[in-house]
């Protein structure tokens, strides 16, 4: 296939003046993670409606102009499961892909399955088959082989006549607005991850007292202020369940650090003075600088019912060409079903009652439960053997 290369400032900034004003610009990007605090990018592939190119982020390390085309200077932007490429973006510009068509979310919204990997979705919607054979490519090393290059590209190939044909279908279920209102709430929630500290995230904060979350809170910042200066992951420094453990016993002390077990094991010892004054400091704070606990929302499994209700509102999500996983887990689906019954007490409605999944879901759950909506085998040789019907009322 024919492509440019862009390896050099100068070049990238000449590419991009002629991509001003495009109609769209896919992207995708190779990049590695492993024991990062953040991951390295090694190489942008782009795609228009009328070309290909690759750009090294290995030779050219300001990458600014290209971010700045995708946010400001283009119509719209095209990526697949467009999670790095928005924050790569979003980090390094501080704006989001302008119009940006992630489609593998788009697809889950007009019956495919989600989350589909590009492969699946070119061979589903277009017939044509990617190939595959460099995933465990280090994409740092130079020079890239044509077969890298080749294999890059595939993933920005397609991406225009996926997103034509989605959109298309998308238009006509009219579900536009709703992928919309989902993409604009998955990119807020990205954007928090990057622009707030996210250690209410910890698993395992449910019972700490106030005082052991603000411990939790002070390591958790010094954490990720170590990862960042070292370019580590922070759970390399410290896991997130000793992080927990240390809250829970509330001891600033080094010699009762180390009698947790394992401990010793999992951190380098030279933290331990530093992670015994992070206790210490958050020990030393007055009552109206701790944290608040937080709401703590009881699951409720609901059994044989809990199950029944998952595999109804499933198999209406089926008949209305929408993938399942998309619109709820089982457990949003129990945790629905116990607030409608009363089983669990909050002042806000689950969130499946919001935006358009309340459009999706309307009253069926009301039904279910009272017997109108029933389950029943139609064809058991079928791939879809179960079906949803109403109930034939005396």
């Amino acid at each position: 296939m024919d492509f440019e290369t862009i390896d050099s400032a100068h070049g990238l900034l000449e590419f991009c003046s002629r991509l001003r004003g495009a109609e769209y610009v896919a992207f995708d990007t190779e990049f590695v993670s492993e024991n990062r605090y953040r991951p390295q990018l090694c190489l942008v592939q782009v795609a228009t409606p009328d070309s290909l190119a690759i750009i090294d982020a290995i030779a050219i390390h300001d990458l600014s102009p290209f971010w700045k085309l995708i946010s400001q200077d283009v119509q719209s932007t095209i990526a697949h499961a467009s999670r790095e490429e928005f924050l790569f973006c979003f980090r390094d510009f501080g704006q989001r892909p302008k119009n940006l068509f992630d489609i593998q979310l788009a697809a889950g919204f007009v019956g495919l399955d989600y989350p589909a990997s590009y492969s699946t979705l070119v061979e589903t919607l277009l017939g044509k088959t990617v190939a595959k054979g460099e995933t465990r490519t280090d994409w740092r090393v130079r020079p890239l082989s044509r077969r890298q290059i080749s294999y890059a590209l595939q993933d920005v190939e397609y991406l225009g006549e996926l997103a034509a044909r989605l959109r298309g279908q998308l238009t006509q279920l009219q579900r536009l607005d709703w992928y919309v209102e989902e993409l604009g709430h998955w990119q807020t929630e990205l954007e928090s991850t990057e622009t707030e500290l996210q250690w209410r995230r910890l698993p395992g904060l449910t019972r700490l007292s106030r005082r052991a979350l603000a411990i939790a809170r002070q390591i958790f910042q010094w954490r990720d202020e170590q990862a960042r200066s070292q370019e580590r992951s922070p759970r390399r420094i410290i896991p997130d369940d000793l992080v927990v453990e240390i809250a829970k016993r509330g001891e600033g002390d080094v010699a009762k650090l180390k009698a947790i077990r394992g401990l010793t094991q999992r951190i380098n010892e030279r933290f331990l003075v530093d992670i015994a004054a992070q206790v210490q400091q958050a020990l030393r704070l007055p009552e109206n600088q701790l944290p608040e606990r937080g709401a703590s929302v009881p699951t409720v499994s609901l059994g044989l019912l809990g199950q029944f209700l998952a595999t109804g509102l499933g198999l209406m999500c089926v008949q209305q060409q929408l993938a399942p996983s998309l619109v709820a887990t089982t457990q949003d689906i129990r945790d629905l079903a116990a607030w409608k019954l009363g089983l669990l007490r909050s002042d806000e409605a689950p969130y499946l009652l919001s935006g358009w999944r309340r459009h999706v879901l309307g009253d069926v759950m009301d039904e279910i439960i009272a017997g109108k909506l029933a389950l029943r085998i139609g064809d058991p040789k079928s791939s879809s053997p179960l079906r949803l019907e109403r109930w034939p009322e005396k």
